[in-house]
């Protein structure tokens, strides 16, 4: 028998659910369960809203039971709960994480030239893990690591526009007409950018050096750096601080995590929105993954 996972395409029977950010179902467990529309909402089949619908047009099941009851409570880990007869499960078998790249370790899983790469950091996983969004050397902050492909095409394909955060610490003094022109954009030698926000931070005492928050979503080689080098700011330092819906947070540098349920919750809705219109792929390749993320 087939069956929902969070990351799986809807079946046909599903196409005009109300697809939902998946939400962490976790958050209402108690000693009875969790409510069943939660379970669902979690699972990515649909909305709590529309779900309490499927259970009213008498779709959903709990252990071969009809449920007529949107507020039942579920052990999601014991009790089956099917749709349409579909079991309906958040998927375990995928990983995710996030490591705040070193400054110094290269994005590269076994760097043929013999410098620090990724590989000191997922060797004691057993999933064959590969980074999303390449960070250059003398970058650091913010790489995801997983095994769910598609995911990862969402993620690195510049087609569906994933917003990144970085934090610089540029040469001389930020002044706000710089700022203007970093979102108004400008040309580069291989066409137009701009960026989504660009903040002033901090400068520093003596007003040669300033912290720039900058948002964008191009997936262009080393594109922060060649912006802000154009607007007469070269970059000495920079961090990732955000891919899409994650945040770097407190995470040390050199340290990787799992993602919560909640941050899983939101890349997994992201993908789902966008799995229809990935291009296809028969093979995982961390260089497809990772062009022109270079920053």
């Amino acid at each position: 028998m087939s069956t929902l996972r969070s990351g799986d395409p809807l079946p046909e029977g599903f196409k005009n659910a109300d697809r939902p950010p998946i939400e962490d179902w976790n958050a209402e467990a108690t000693p009875q369960g969790v409510r069943i529309q939660k379970v669902m909402a979690a699972a990515g089949v649909a909305s709590r809203r529309v779900a309490e619908n499927m259970i009213a047009q008498g779709r959903v099941a709990v252990n071969g039971k009809l449920v007529t009851e949107p507020g039942l409570r579920v052990d999601p880990e014991v009790d089956e709960v099917t749709v349409d007869g579909i079991p309906v499960q958040v998927d375990t078998s995928k990983r995710y994480l996030i490591l705040n790249k070193p400054v110094g370790v290269v994005s590269s899983m076994a760097d043929d030239r013999g410098r620090p790469d990724l590989s000191d950091f997922t060797k004691h996983y057993e999933e064959r893990l590969f980074y999303v969004g390449r960070l250059d050397q003398d970058t650091s902050g913010l790489l995801i690591l997983t095994n769910d492909g598609d995911l990862a095409h969402v993620l690195a394909h510049p087609s569906f526009g994933v917003h990144k955060t970085y934090i610089a610490k540029v040469r001389g003094k930020v002044t706000a007409q710089t700022l203007s022109k970093l979102t108004t954009g400008f040309e580069l030698s291989d066409g137009f950018i701009q960026a989504d926000k660009a903040r002033l931070l901090s400068v520093s005492n003596n007003a040669d050096t300033s912290l720039v928050e900058i948002t964008l979503h191009s997936g262009r080689n080393r594109i922060v750096r060649r912006m802000l080098k154009e607007v007469g700011h070269p970059v000495l330092e920079l961090v990732r601080r955000a891919f899409g819906p994650l945040h770097l947070g407190t995470l040390p540098v050199g340290q990787m995590r799992d993602l919560t349920k909640v941050e899983l919750g939101a890349v997994l809705a992201l993908s789902r929105s966008n799995t229809e219109e990935l291009p296809e792929y028969t093979e995982i390749d961390n260089d497809d993954l990772s062009e022109g993320e270079d920053n």
